[in-house]
């Protein structure tokens, strides 16, 4: 399974096959084990062995990581997920809040909130199944939702206005 890691400013591809892991390119030989009764893992690359502590950081994805008694902020994303963000990214508007497109054409699996709701930024607004995978959809400003046009169990195409929202 390959991997785009965004931590401490870099962003690295990782590829993960059984004990063997390709890191930007570089093979290793790596192995993670639970410390039992804790939270704590033991991951060994090569000869080296480094006591990791990782924590679910919010969003999908997002983690705060202990390794070694030095802390990280890292998103990790399969390549399909990581493409889709970086889109979404490059052509969400600063401005102000925008309609939530469908990225991609899927079904509507859940719609998060309701007309009249305050939204924070990185708040999750409608889950979408695409290709088998649920991708959670999220405002990228706060806002207040204006109207909701995804219901839950319909199919959408890409583009279509699942969600308005307004300035708050």
């Amino acid at each position: 399974m390959k991997y785009i890691v965004d931590v401490a400013g870099r962003r690295l591809v990782v590829e993960v096959n059984g004990t063997d892991v390709v890191v930007d390119g570089e093979r290793l030989s790596a192995t993670l084990e639970s410390v039992e009764g804790t939270p704590i893992r033991l991951l060994r690359i090569g000869n080296g062995v480094h006591r990791v502590l990782v924590k679910r950081d919010g969003a999908r994805g997002s983690y705060a990581l202990d390794v070694d008694g030095w802390q990280f902020q890292a998103e990790a994303h399969d390549e399909r997920t990581r493409a889709i963000r970086d889109l979404a990214a490059a052509t969400r508007a600063a401005s102000g809040p925008t309609p939530l497109v469908a990225p991609m054409p899927g079904l509507v699996v859940r719609v998060l909130v309701h007309e009249g709701d305050e939204v924070a930024a990185g708040q999750g607004l409608v889950v979408v199944e695409a290709m088998k995978m649920e991708n959670e959809l999220r405002a990228s400003v706060a806002a207040r939702v204006t109207a909701v046009r995804a219901v839950a169990g319909t199919a959408v195409e890409k583009g279509a206005v699942l969600v308005e929202l307004a300035a708050i």
